[in-house]
């Protein structure tokens, strides 16, 4: 393969016209997605199949999703910057670029999802100071500009611009302080993946959202929370897991990615353990008080019981038992299967929060409620990832992401 360096001498890049040929692609699929993004905003939300039942749909899923996905970055900061896991700083680049991906998308998909982005600004400048949602967005945002500074420095290391002696200097200087950014970040993110929980476990006339509160908080406050920290660190590692295999290239040694495997799993473990409890209160308790059995939500061929069992055992304790012991990290094949399971779960999670929560009647003489997302709402939510695509491939090619890769793969 002819290859060009284009980094710094020993780290090499795949071909300009390899390169060009991948871009094009990705950019096909991004141009598609945003044609479906202008007609959802100049010809309004007729253009989804969203209905008076389905007023949160794809997107609000695809939303929370990339949102807890994109926990890596707060929680991988957490351990590197404030617990002080030195070696995570050969993956914290990665993750901060993700979690950069994963915030700004979930941004974008709002923009999109009011239908009238030039009235984006009124939820700032006409705070809901009661509304979950008011705080989720504030703290979206403020923690989307400190993704934004702490991938700057990354920016600023790139071989052209480094050559400068202020942007050199003042890189330097930003990594110095980059703690006080994450521990920032740490306090943002706490709160926004929480109230993303607690806008559902408020939700009093939907039976199946609904939960008991601690203090002022549902328990889906926290397991919102503890979630992203436990899983969005699993998707950091499967997405350099995917980069290592499309470039060929081993890009992060085993030990910092068994570590921070290890960290996600006892997080994992003790998440699905603490939702297992929330789930039994809630079928036992909180569901019978409002007239409710357990296979009442659960009645439907489209979510059955099998979700549950998808979610908690397949998807939680699973992938939780892999990573926290030694033999299941390091065998390749099972240290795979549990971040792909982990990544799964979540997202499955934030999938039943959203819309098995509209599609549950909550009358006896209802019936279930069926959605099905326009080929819009599909290009829209496809969107984001073609971004992500190529964020990532650029950042890959253009910027030091990974401190190790020069030592991983000498030049012959």
């Amino acid at each position: 393969m002819n290859e060009t360096p284009l980094i710094h001498a020993g780290v090499k890049r795949c071909s300009k016209w390899q390169f060009s040929l991948w871009m094009a692609g990705v950019t096909a699929v991004l141009l598609w997605g945003v044609y479906a993004m202008f007609l959802c905003w100049f010809k309004g939300l007729n253009q989804t199949n969203m209905n008076d039942a389905y007023g949160f749909a794809l997107w609000i899923w695809a939303d929370l999703a990339v949102i807890a996905l994109g926990g890596g970055a707060f929680f991988s900061g957490f351990l590197t910057y404030i617990v002080g896991k030195d070696e995570l700083k050969n993956i914290i680049n990665y993750a901060v670029i993700i979690g950069f991906i994963c915030y700004s998308s979930a941004l974008l998909i709002l923009a999109i999802d009011i239908g009238q982005p030039l009235r984006g600004w009124f939820i700032f400048w006409h705070a809901n100071v009661h509304s979950m949602l008011t705080e989720v967005a504030f703290c979206l945002s403020c923690y989307f500009a400190v993704l934004t500074i702490e991938f700057i420095p990354l920016i600023l290391e790139n071989p052209k611009l480094e050559r400068k002696p202020f942007l050199h200097h003042l890189s330097h200087n930003m990594h110095g302080i980059m703690a006080i950014f994450a521990a920032t970040g740490v306090f943002l993110s706490f709160f926004h993946q929480g109230s993303l929980g607690g806008v559902a476990g408020v939700l009093f006339g939907r039976p199946f959202a609904y939960r008991e509160h601690i203090f002022i908080w549902p328990f889906t406050f926290f397991l919102f929370t503890w979630s992203a920290a436990a899983c969005g660190p699993c998707f950091t590692i499967l997405v350099t897991k995917i980069t290592e295999k499309i470039t060929r290239k081993k890009l992060v040694k085993d030990n910092v990615i068994h570590l921070l495997a290890k960290i996600s799993g006892w997080m994992l473990l003790t998440y699905i353990i603490a939702k297992t409890a929330d789930t039994l209160y809630w079928a036992m308790v909180t569901a019978p008080n409002a007239g409710f059995t357990l296979m009442d939500f659960y009645a439907s061929p489209t979510y059955n019981i099998g979700l549950l069992f998808a979610e908690i055992v397949l998807c939680g304790f699973i992938p939780g038992l892999i990573l926290i012991t030694k033999r299941g990290r390091e065998n390749a094949f099972l240290l795979n299967t549990a971040i792909v399971l982990a990544v799964i779960g979540v997202s499955l999670n934030r999938w039943v929060m959203v819309l098995q929560v509209m599609a549950v009647p909550v009358f006896s003489f209802n019936d279930w409620y069926t959605y099905l997302p326009s080929w819009q709402e599909v290009a829209t939510t496809v969107l984001p990832v073609a971004y992500g695509l190529i964020v990532i491939s650029l950042a890959h090619r253009y910027l030091p992401v990974f401190p190790q890769e020069k030592e991983l793969n000498p030049v012959k």
